[in-house]
């Protein structure tokens, strides 16, 4: 399986970051605005329409306040295993780190998945350390 581990830095409060992550229905509007051009709730799922096109479908399994910690898994017929959590951790009084970990199935889409994350991590720290300016 590959497994990809990202440790963003972004410029804003973790409380500020944690907000936006776990708001599990504004991709678009607050985490990755421009990566994610939508995003739809549907139950414990949210419909996510990227930027390059990709649609997923993204189960929601766990959101921990006290840990600062959601878990989420991707519904697709192309991948045999999808699983990730980000966690938001203090990096001083107005900094945060992001752990994003992603395992995922075929080994083949490991580079895909470490490129799309790289974008990711670009667009979060575009927007959240914008935000708290």
């Amino acid at each position: 399986m590959a497994s990809i581990h990202k440790d963003i830095a972004i410029d804003a409060s973790p409380d500020h970051v944690w907000d936006a992550v776990r708001d599990f229905g504004a991709l678009h509007t607050r985490l990755v605005p421009g990566f994610v051009l939508d995003t739809k709730l549907d139950g414990d799922a949210r419909i996510v329409t990227f930027s390059n096109g990709t649609v997923a479908r993204e189960l929601l399994v766990d959101c921990d306040d006290a840990r600062r910690r959601l878990v989420y898994a991707v519904i697709s017929e192309r991948l045999k295993q999808h699983s990730a959590s980000v966690q938001v951790i203090a990096d001083g009084d107005s900094r945060s780190r992001l752990l994003w970990t992603v395992d995922v199935l075929p080994h083949e889409i490991g580079p895909y998945m470490n490129a799309q994350m790289d974008q990711a991590a670009l667009a979060m720290q575009k927007a959240l350390g914008r935000a708290a300016a």
